[in-house]
Formats: structure tokens, sequence, C-alpha cells
């Protein structure tokens, strides 16, 4: 009696994950209008910023918890300076060459944060380097954001020694600032 009472157990708690797994809507981070930006400080005093060309990925809600999985193409960063430009995307910072991508998906949090704000925590995956990362999501500009009618924005601090980048110790800061604005839409079929 035992073992049957515990297979009940197990269905009916398969059965509960497949539903969730069926009502689960996921959404597009729309790439024409999100995109993310990082600012490091020169001689500690000067933000130095950079801008990424366009943010890929998506979004997967259910009722009561979301995750996101955002792709970043380390090649699309742009500043203002071109020599800057091209130092971050050499292999003393980002080495575009070799790691063309910036990768964070994000562990299952309260769907509620996108709308209230809140912390995300996830794997953020830089030159191969994979390590745990907070963000900040900041409260919504507008009631749905799940509707592409809004951005949530978040952002973050990491430390580019974590991520093998050591280079220049001396005139630039360990500390990156990252932001992130993303706009969803429905999923391409």
């Amino acid at each position: 009696m035992r073992h049957l009472h515990l297979l009940l157990i197990l269905l009916l708690a398969s059965h509960n994950s497949a539903t969730a797994a069926a009502n689960a809507q996921v959404l597009e981070l729309d790439p024409a209008r999100s995109h993310a930006a990082f600012e490091v400080k020169v001689l500690y005093l000067i933000g130095v910023h950079g801008e990424f060309g366009s943010v890929h990925g998506f979004l997967r809600a259910d009722a009561a918890s979301a995750s996101v999985d955002a792709t970043i193409d380390t090649n699309a960063v742009h500043m203002r300076n071109r020599r800057y430009e091209a130092w971050t995307k050499s292999a003393e910072f980002f080495d575009a060459a070799h790691f063309p991508q910036i990768h964070f998906a994000s562990e299952p949090f309260p769907l509620q944060r996108l709308t209230a704000g809140g912390e995300i925590a996830g794997t953020l995956t830089i030159r191969g380097i994979r390590k745990p990362a907070v963000f900040a999501i900041d409260p919504a500009e507008c009631a749905a954001p799940l509707s592409g009618a809004c951005a949530v924005a978040a952002a973050g601090t990491i430390r580019r020694s974590d991520f093998g980048m050591r280079s220049r110790r001396g005139a630039l800061a360990d500390k990156v600032d990252l932001s992130l604005s993303s706009f969803v839409q429905p999923r391409s079929p």
C-alpha cells in the first residue's frame, strides 16, 4: 500500500509539472529594441562606456516564476573611441575572436520581480569562464512588461579579473558595471 501511495504522489507531481510546463510562455528578447552596456573606470576616475549592438535570447514565464537566457555579441561593441573599441575586442578584454559571446542564464525567480524589481541570480559566462552573478531588476515603467510595452532594465557589477581580464591593472579598474535593457516579443515560429 505504501508503494501505491508513493506512486500516486509521483504521478500527481509529474502531472502538475507537465501542466506548469504546458502553461509556460516563452518570449523572445527583441534584438532591435534591447541593448546592453558596460562601464569601466580608467585611472579609477573616468568612466569609459561601451554599448553592444543587440541582445538575443528568451524569457520563459509561467504563472509564478520566470527565467531569462540572454546572449550578447562581443564583436558588436560600440564605443566613441575606435581605439578603445578595438582594445575591448582584443585578447586583453573580451577576446571577441575566441569568445564571441557573453551569456547569462538566470535561475528561476518570482514573476513579480519583472514589475516590482528585485534581484535575479544566475550564471554569467565571459571569455568562456562561468561565474555566479546577481543582477538587480529595476521596477518596471509599465504594468505589463511581458506585453513588450516597456523594457525590463537590470544592472550588476562584476570583477573583470574573475573572467581572466587581468591586463592594465594600474590604469584600469577591476570593477565593471553592466546594464541591460530588454523588451520582449512573441517568439518567432
